[in-house]
């Protein structure tokens, strides 16, 4: 337990001195010279080795309740809010998972430097417990079924804007010919790591 204990507090500590922003935005390795990006990836894997639920699906299904903030990945679609439109810049992402309904939805914020505007993304989803190789038991894998898209504007210049909240709901978009899955390869009381269906990482903190 120790050794996982400094290994998770060494990843944390990382990714705190890694973060450019004081706003709560997950850091991608996008901007991350190649070192640093191995570094992390590999406290990752020593920390997914020693995983205190080893079948989380089966044994811990509990503990994935409530918020989660992101606090790095590498997936294609995080890495795209760094370039948003208009000078709009992202800060906190969440994931708040309902597993009682099996849904769970994604939330990330977004403003203007300048204050201009304010709002925030939002993806709905659902998901279903995967069972590998035929398996009768849950393991570690979730199929995900996105949903809704819905894209608010809060504030403009200050001033709340209740009717652009949202102002655009859309179908979300489900890769053609497969379904996404989730594996959770880490996961305790307060700290998660998953990795997506083509490889992309997710590191999360409990927020709620």
């Amino acid at each position: 337990m120790n050794n996982r204990l400094f290994l998770k507090e060494k990843l944390q500590t990382l990714l705190e001195t890694t973060a450019t922003t004081s706003d709560g935005s997950p850091i991608t390795n996008l901007k991350l010279n190649k070192a640093l990006a191995d570094e992390i990836e590999q406290l990752t894997e020593e920390l997914e080795a020693v995983n205190p639920n080893l079948y989380p699906l089966l044994y811990a299904p509990t503990l994935l309740q409530g918020t989660w903030q992101l606090k790095y990945s590498t997936a294609r679609e995080i890495r795209a809010l760094d370039s948003l439109p208009l000078g709009l810049k992202v800060g906190q992402v969440y994931q708040d998972i309902d597993i009682a309904n099996k849904s769970f939805f994604n939330l990330a914020f977004v403003k203007h430097p300048l204050g201009i505007v304010s709002g925030y993304v939002k993806v709905t989803a659902s998901f279903e417990i995967a069972k590998e190789n035929s398996s009768p038991l849950p393991d570690k894998r979730l199929n995900v079924y996105f949903d809704k898209r819905y894209l608010s504007i809060d504030k403009i210049i200050g001033i709340k804007t209740p009717q652009l909240n949202p102002f655009k709901v859309v179908p979300a978009n489900n890769p053609q010919g497969r379904t996404p899955t989730l594996d959770i390869t880490y996961l305790d009381e307060n700290f998660r790591i998953g990795r997506g269906g083509e490889g992309s990482l997710f590191i999360l903190s409990k927020a709620a």
